[in-house]
């Protein structure tokens, strides 16, 4: 279903911070809290577009540094653009690529116009400016895009977590000045480490400019969980109440609820398809390693409370002889369970909020897993993220 101009609307707010949200976009409509599957080559792993509006997704991520290196953005606009290319008609946002330019790259220069580096695909010389990344994005035609970034490496000093702010800030006004038009909403991306103050400085500088939304970047890169989220908390608390606030690269399922309780709207994260890969589910009682000899021969489902097209079709021990016959259909229908599961959590998140019971749908969550942070079978998995 076809959208409209980019526009956010807070529809209620209840338990801490949270919110329930309406996000229109050119290629359609998705309610917040959201979860976005990531796609940075232009696909969801193992996952056909028909698949994906199965199992509930409302907007994906891909990620416009891969998609400059291979195929080129050009090659993908004079095809008709992303949404045609990779044959998905709902919302996409893509990220700008400057976290992994940061962490894939052999070679990098941060220099005040822009970023120097070698592909990591061939070694091939490139040099992106924000005013070029954002232009790469608008050929792409994606309905949200996201500003070039400094995202300095974890640990960060004070010193070097400062300069990331302000070039940031610099690249960030320089990327509204290159935006074309008003099809395509433009989201700024909050940076500082650790460093509450330098938080600070960067949402204010940022909402000074002015942005369709905000992103909170360079968190969960190896902190304590702790700080992750005080960070987060304190920032979201700073940003306008009539934008999309978007915590990139978490999570958890976790961390999920930890983000909506303190105003979190967007997340994205590798781990539901990483997870199908790697023999990592998500069900109702925690995580479920299917690689374990235990399911050799139990012919129930992954999960009796899901109704997801593996959890009505397949067994466990079916699930397990795939994975450990390394069988292509066992990465498929893994991750069709996983963003099952992901999507039909943020629809309970979105109800629980409608009817004013988020505190309550919280507490039974993390109850039902031991604690805070606690899985049933196994702890930890792959984050990924």
């Amino acid at each position: 279903m076809k959208g409209g101009k980019f526009s956010f609307q807070l529809l209620k707010e209840g338990g801490g911070q949270a919110r329930l949200g309406k996000v229109t976009t050119p290629h359609g409509v998705f309610f917040t809290p959201v979860f976005m599957p990531v796609g940075s080559q232009g696909t969801v792993k193992a996952l056909a577009p028909a698949d994906l509006q199965e199992v509930g997704t409302e907007i994906l991520l891909c990620n416009a540094y891969h998609l400059y290196l291979r195929p080129g953005t050009e090659v993908i606009r004079e095809v008709g653009g992303l949404h045609r290319f990779m044959g998905w008609e709902g919302p996409l946002l893509t990220d700008s690529g400057g976290f992994q330019i940061v962490s894939m790259s052999a070679l990098r220069e941060i220099e005040s116009e822009g970023v120097r580096f070698r592909s990591h695909i061939d070694g091939s010389l490139h040099f992106l400016t924000p005013e070029k990344v954002v232009q790469m994005q608008e050929e792409l035609g994606s309905d949200i895009m996201m500003v070039l970034d400094d995202c300095p490496p974890y640990p960060a000093s004070a010193d070097e977590a400062k300069e990331a702010v302000d070039l940031t800030t610099q690249w960030a006004k320089r990327s509204q000045g290159a935006k074309n038009g008003d099809g395509q909403a433009l989201f700024g991306i909050v940076q500082g480490g650790g460093y509450s103050e330098l938080r600070r400085q960067s949402a204010h500088a940022l909402m000074e400019i002015g942005f369709d939304g905000y992103a909170i970047g360079g968190l969960s890169l190896g902190e304590e969980k702790e700080i992750t989220f005080e960070i987060a908390e304190m920032v979201t608390a700073l940003l306008p109440t009539n934008s999309p606030r978007y915590l990139m690269g978490m999570g958890t399922p976790e961390d999920i609820l930890t983000g909506v309780r303190i105003g979190v709207d967007m997340f994205d994260c590798v781990l539901p398809t990483r997870g199908a890969r790697t023999g990592v589910l998500f069900t109702s009682f925690g995580q479920l390693n299917i690689k374990h000899a235990r399911y050799s021969t139990d012919t129930s489902p992954l999960d009796p409370a899901c109704g997801c097209y593996t959890c009505r079709n397949f067994s466990r021990a079916y699930l397990r002889h795939l994975f450990l016959s390394r069988e292509l259909l066992a990465y498929r229908l893994n991750a069709v369970h996983n963003l099952y599961y992901y999507h039909s959590l943020m629809r309970d998140i979105r109800q629980a909020l409608s009817e004013g019971r988020v505190d309550q749908f919280v507490r039974a969550f993390f109850s039902q897993r031991g604690g805070k942070g606690g899985t049933s079978e196994e702890k930890g998995g792959e984050r990924g993220c």
